[in-house]
């Protein structure tokens, strides 16, 4: 994609990896859906084999963008194409979603990466460092929800930043454009992909996002969603959120609370979104450890903050990555050296983030002793 004098001028003046605040006059964003279909179709062609691989222990509008890819690679571009992800699927809903759905993912250490000549990310960029693809590799295809990273404007095929609330969306897009009918199973893959991460079209939702949605629906099966959305869960499921709430503290209008050791990153989003139900709460913050790394999730109810800008801003000197949007964000932080370290860690994030949320002269009172407003 050329880029213009002006552009090129505002990029030198952007730290790697940052956000554009005001996006390009060109971008591929902008444009319509039949116009990224043939460009997509453009730089695909000519290539055998594809990856497509979604971000590190990845959620169902992830997964079903990348299935949708792959299918669409396939049929449209004449290149056989794969799945792959990194890190864990470890929640009950997204296992049953893979297994229900008999979605072809592949972990990407089943993978030989040296058997592909095109890569691709969705629900992720390149710089946001939540992803598997080695530095060695480049980015061909990047086809991403959340705001837009400057860095992916390099990759061939950058379809970032628009106005979006799933990456779910965008594909549904892209196949209509192609004309082409997704199978029951990628259709309802899609339909649970935008429900999940626009919590049933009530948060960051667009027009788009609507109508995706409705035009999903008679194409997905009902029976399959029943059994991804009320799947049995392990006892550890249990344990885990008996120690979430143990732990659990509130400020005001924040809560905070330490999950310690999870068996499933994943987990940590479910507790910060759970724990926003909370009465009064204006922010959650949920934070646990999982093999040596520290994951948090963050969730915003006040409309003057953008929690993916916030967690990055308080989390960037830390390493790791983070990154989200409006009203949802993550982060996932290595840790090291002593116990005593990792506490103090810990205690500084929290202190950033009470001081972020405005809560910081606030005294903590125990969930559990917490009384109704």
């Amino acid at each position: 994609m050329p880029v213009t004098p002006s552009l090129q001028s505002r990029r030198s003046q952007l730290p790697a990896g940052s956000e554009l605040t005001e996006p390009p006059p060109a971008r591929l964003a902008n444009l319509p859906a039949v116009e990224k279909l043939g460009r997509l179709l453009r730089v695909a062609k000519g290539h055998r084999r594809a990856l497509i691989l979604t971000h590190d222990n990845p959620d169902p509008d992830s997964m079903a963008a990348a299935v949708s890819l792959a299918y669409l690679l396939e049929r449209k571009a004449g290149v056989e194409a794969h799945v792959g992800y990194g890190g864990i699927i470890g929640r009950a809903e997204n296992i049953a979603f893979v297994r229900v759905l008999r979605l072809p993912v592949s972990h990407v250490s089943q993978l030989d990466l040296s058997e592909y000549d095109l890569f691709g990310l969705v629900d992720t960029q390149p710089p946001v460092r939540n992803h598997s693809l080695p530095a060695r590799y480049r980015a061909d295809i990047v086809v991403d929800h959340h705001p837009l990273r400057e860095e992916s404007l390099q990759s061939p095929f950058a379809d970032v930043g628009g106005d979006f609330g799933a990456t779910s969306t965008m594909l549904v897009e892209y196949l209509r454009a192609a004309r082409l009918e997704p199978s029951v199973e990628i259709a309802t893959a899609l339909f649970y992909g935008i429900k999940a991460d626009t919590r049933d079209l009530g948060r960051e939702t667009t027009d788009t996002d609507v109508d995706s949605y409705l035009w999903l629906f008679p194409r997905c099966d009902k029976s399959m969603l029943g059994q991804i959305e009320h799947p049995e869960v392990p006892a550890r499921f249990f344990q885990l959120f008996h120690t979430s709430i143990e732990k659990a503290k509130v400020y005001g209008t924040a809560i905070i609370t330490d999950l310690e050791e999870v068996y499933s990153p994943d987990m940590v989003a479910e507790v910060a979104e759970r724990m926003m139900f909370l009465e009064g709460m204006k922010w959650s913050l949920a934070y646990g450890t999982f093999r040596n790394q520290l994951f948090l999730s963050l969730r915003v109810k006040d409309r003057r903050m953008n929690a993916g800008r916030l967690i990055r801003e308080l989390c960037e000197d830390l390493g790791g990555s983070s990154g989200g949007h409006g009203s949802m964000a993550g982060a996932r932080l290595p840790l090291s050296g002593s116990a005593n370290k990792r506490k103090a860690l810990k205690r500084d994030l929290v202190a950033r983030f009470l001081e972020a949320f405005g809560v910081a002269e606030e005294r903590p009172v125990s969930l559990l002793s917490a009384q109704d407003t």
